[in-house]
């Protein structure tokens, strides 16, 4: 049997809506992709369809036209947009867990989700006197092509799809530098009046890792609205925490020109962090503390979502405008505006709970990459923006650290290695604090680099943890009355 012969099985049996009246008509189809000879024998089905391809050049084997084809064979195995919505939705009834049960093993068979991709990623914990950090070193997003890269500024830009994040995705064929999307689905409901899409990650971050995203294109912003949308999708979804990127450059996100939230199945370190000490909100049925964790984090809880939302509001809109010289806290120079929040909503049984996190994005002649973000000190680890999922204790850092850090492994035992020089000074000080051997320069390595997120975190904390820092905390809770 050929591999077209059993990817045609494969279809059929699949939950969809094809029938074994339908055999010959797939089959044309697929060979109509891959061509009708040489078909290859691979164990990996997809494999070696898509070498069958490339044999009868129907494509060339560059990776954007192996993702396409991949994703071409891989929508005829998922239901149509309309099946999928009508599926979850009646699963819903059954429980919300239920229906996110469904739609994420589904885009885990048709391999939206890249799971052998995400497989490659390393993950481990840190001790921390915040608790344990989650340090992930990221290996699962490919290498952009430099050809593909150059080849795709030579295209005309259609300016469709507008973003990686607009609905119009659903289904896209892809282009270079631009991702596959035939076998993408997105779950609609109304969220604060508006038609919004719920998808799965890609290349997941963490469990279930979800995104929330509005139907119109439009950038992000934090205000009340946000905090209502927080609350109603874990009142939708109670089992999934939800966050916001920060709406300004430094402090948010990668992805600031859509509206989107993100999500899913994970209690992050931040979570799991003790209240330092409690705080008095002028909002009956609220409780409120401030979080032992280095970002400037305020707890808000209750089981009166409304509520939450007039005390989620009311700091926000007193931090917008708040200052203090005193600790380089600045609302505004000039008329630019400074200072924003990144919100996280959850549930604890009966209770909602909602993490705001004070952020500014101010630069300095000291600090030109910003004064509460990752010092240069620090950056030969990672310079990115510390976002949402790094905000609540999970660090993704750049998979060229895989290779980099066993240099410096090498350095530090005194070996041959080409360790890079940016990395020089950090592992000069490690060199005076260890006795390294071969039986322990990997757990050190992996440790040191697991404080240095630790120090990121600090970093863009405003208000830091010594007398100075936890003084200006208070007098901004004082305002708040």
């Amino acid at each position: 049997m050929s591999c077209v012969d059993k990817f045609v099985d494969q279809i059929i049996t699949a939950d969809n809506d094809y029938q074994e009246l339908d055999r010959i008509y797939l089959y044309n189809r697929i060979c109509a992709l891959v061509g009708d000879d040489n078909h290859q024998e691979n164990d990996d089905l997809k494999t070696a369809l898509i070498e069958t391809a490339i044999k009868n050049q129907k494509i060339d084997g560059s990776q954007t036209a192996k993702e396409i084809l991949n994703d071409q064979l891989m929508d005829f195995i998922t239901p149509l947009p309309s099946k999928v919505n009508q599926k979850f939705w009646n699963l819903y009834q059954v429980s919300p867990e239920t229906a996110t049960n469904y739609f994420y093993q589904l885009s885990q068979k048709n391999d939206y989700i890249k799971t052998k991709a995400i497989a490659k990623n390393i993950s481990y914990d840190v001790k921390t006197n915040y608790g344990n950090l989650e340090i992930t070193i990221n290996l699962s997003k490919p290498e952009k092509d430099p050809k593909a890269i150059a080849a795709a500024g030579r295209q005309v830009q259609t300016g469709y799809p507008k973003c990686q994040l607009c609905m119009e995705n659903e289904g896209y064929l892809g282009r270079l530098g631009y991702p596959a999307r035939s076998n993408h689905r997105i779950i609609r409901f109304t969220l604060g009046g508006q038609t919004w899409g719920f998808q799965y990650s890609p290349y997941a971050y963490f469990n279930e890792h979800a995104i929330f995203l509005n139907q119109i294109h439009q950038p992000m912003i934090i205000n009340q609205h946000t905090f209502n949308n927080l609350l109603e999708i874990i009142r939708l979804f109670p089992q999934y925490f939800v966050g916001s990127n920060a709406d300004l450059p430094i402090v948010g996100g990668s992805m600031l020109s859509h509206d989107h939230y993100q999500g899913g199945r994970h209690v992050f370190p931040m979570m799991k962090a003790p209240i330092e000490r409690e705080i008095e909100m002028p909002i009956d049925g609220v409780k409120a503390g401030i979080v032992k964790w280095p970002l400037s984090t305020i707890r808000l809880t209750s089981q009166n979502p409304e509520e939450l939302v007039k005390a989620a509001t009311l700091i926000h809109e007193n931090w917008m405008n708040y200052s203090d010289e005193t600790v380089d806290v600045r609302a505004y120079t000039n008329e630019t505006r400074h200072h924003t929040v990144t919100p996280i909503a959850y549930r604890q049984d009966n209770d909602y709970i909602l993490d705001i996190v004070l952020r500014d994005n101010q630069t300095s002649a000291k600090y030109p990459d910003g004064i509460f973000h990752p010092h240069q000190d620090v950056q030969h680890i990672k310079k990115e923006n510390i976002g949402l999922i790094e905000v609540m204790g999970r660090a993704i850092l750049p998979a060229r650290l895989k290779t980099e850090l066993k240099e410096v492994e090498r350095y530090l035992l005194k070996q041959p290695n080409k360790m890079a020089e940016y990395h020089k000074t950090w592992a000069d000080e490690l060199q005076t604090k260890y006795n390294f051997t071969d039986d322990n320069v990997s757990e050190i390595v992996d440790k040191e680099a697991g404080l240095v997120f630790k120090r990121f975190l600090e970093d863009a904390g405003v208000f830091k943890w010594n007398d100075q820092g936890q003084a200006a905390f208070d007098k901004f809770i004082g305002s708040l009355d």
